[in-house]
Parts: C-alpha cells; sequence; structure tokens
C-alpha cells in the first residue's frame, strides 16, 4: 500500500503546486501539517517530499523548511542529464536521433532570435575551436557553441532538453576526434557554416546546416556501432549462435 499513498500524496501536492496554492518561491508548512492537508501520514508525506525534491519541483534546506523550486524549465530538465549518464551504449544513436530532431529547429529559432552580442560570442568561440591544442579543448568549445546557439533560440524548454542529451553527443565526439584524424577540420567546417547562416539570420539555412552536421555525427557513431558489433557477428558466425 506504501506506493499507492505516495503516489497519491504526489498527486495532491503537484495538484497544490500548479493550482497556486504553493506557488514558485513559496514555503510548505512543516511535514505535520501538510500531512494534514494531504490527509496522509506523516512518513507518506515525507516520501512525496523526497520524490518531489529529486525531481527538482521542491527544494529541502536543511534547517530552514521546504520550498518549492523555480519551476523553470532548465531547474525540471535537469533529470534529463541524469538519465542519459544512466543510458547504455546503445542508446547512442537514439539519442543522436533525437537531437537531429531538436538541434536543427532551435538553430532555426536562433537565426530569428539571435543578437550581435551572441554573435559575436559564437565567433569567439569558433577561433577557440579553431586554435584548439588537444580534442578536450575542442570538445569544450564544441558544446559550448551548441549551447550558446540553444540559448540564443529564445526557447529555453529546448535548449534544456538539449543541454540534457549532450552528455552522450559530447562523448560521441571525443571517440570521433580519437579516431578520424580529419574530424577537427571537420568540425571547425560545420560549424562555420552554422555561424554563417545565423549571421545571415536565414532560419531555413540555419536548420540545414545543423541537420548535416547532426547527420555526419551520426553516421559516424553508426560506423562505431557497426565496427563494435562485428567481432561479436563474427563469433556467432564460427559457432552458430544468433542474436537474442
Amino acid at each position: 500500500m506504501g506506493a499507492p499513498l505516495t503516489e497519491a500524496a504526489i498527486d495532491k501536492l503537484r495538484e497544490m503546486i500548479t493550482s497556486g496554492r504553493y506557488p514558485s518561491g513559496a514555503k510548505l508548512p512543516p511535514e505535520a501539517q501538510l500531512a494534514a492537508e494531504l490527509g496522509l501520514s506523516r512518513n507518506t508525506a515525507r516520501e512525496a517530499v523526497r520524490a518531489l525534491s529529486s525531481a527538482r519541483v521542491l527544494d529541502v534546506r536543511r534547517g530552514d523548511g521546504t520550498y518549492v523550486t523555480s519551476l523553470r524549465p532548465d531547474v525540471l530538465l535537469e533529470g534529463i542529464a541524469f538519465a542519459v549518464d544512466l543510458m547504455q551504449e546503445d542508446s547512442a544513436l537514439e539519442l543522436l536521433q533525437v537531437r537531429r530532431i531538436l538541434e536543427p529547429a532551435a538553430t532555426a529559432l536562433a537565426a530569428v532570435n539571435i543578437d550581435e552580442d551572441a554573435l559575436r560570442s559564437l565567433e569567439k568561440c569558433l577561433v577557440r575551436m579553431k586554435n584548439a591544442t588537444s580534442p578536450a579543448d575542442l570538445i569544450r568549445e564544441d558544446a559550448d557553441f551548441h549551447a550558446q546557439v540553444a540559448s540564443a533560440s529564445g526557447n529555453e524548454t529546448l535548449a534544456s532538453m538539449l543541454y540534457g542529451i549532450s552528455n552522450r553527443t559530447v562523448r560521441a565526439r571525443i571517440w570521433r576526434g580519437t579516431i578520424d584524424a580529419d574530424a577537427t577540420a571537420r568540425t571547425v567546417y560545420e560549424h562555420g557554416l552554422i555561424l554563417e547562416a545565423l549571421q545571415a539570420r536565414d532560419p531555413g539555412l540555419a536548420h540545414a546546416t545543423a541537420l548535416v552536421h547532426v547527420c555526419t555525427t551520426e553516421a559516424f557513431m553508426r560506423e562505431i556501432v557497426a565496427h563494435r558489433a562485428e567481432p561479436t557477428a563474427r563469433r556467432r558466425s564460427r559457432t552458430g549462435a544468433r542474436p537474442s
């Protein structure tokens, strides 16, 4: 009975927040009072608070109390990055497919909404990419470039989702930079095309250049996955084993 009761408490707390009873930044009442309002035990209320704290809906401050967070997308969607970290390697292609859907859309929006300061920041980032002396430096600037473009889209939810899946795509860039000697020059070139489209404030071109860039990364990852699968496939052919 514990799980259903906790779920009921979570639903009630969520309704209190969305209805405005406890808005963003509000402090929740003490545990005993909160449990009474929920009509459930203190233990169940405590479990519900713990669950919503993990989801970044509530902020438990030791010695002070429990508050509703800002409820901003970057806070609520922070869990995406945590989930991505726990995903197995065979999910990398699926994440790149998600990125293929989201990133061109964010780049097209950025072409409409980006300001001069953001363009100058991207120009500096591209220069640092060109002058990178190590794969780690290139990867850092690469990730920063995409984060800045997503932020310039003006859609905080979209930017937060892209940030959440960037951990795995950053790893893909690491593999790419290690295995493909031409990756650095190609990466800088593709980012240059994206920047030019943004400078032209052409959303269609921005969408296309971002799509080509993500598809290039995805194609490389498919090669990596196929290469890793080859030894297993050969072993299965020798032993007569079949994929499960």
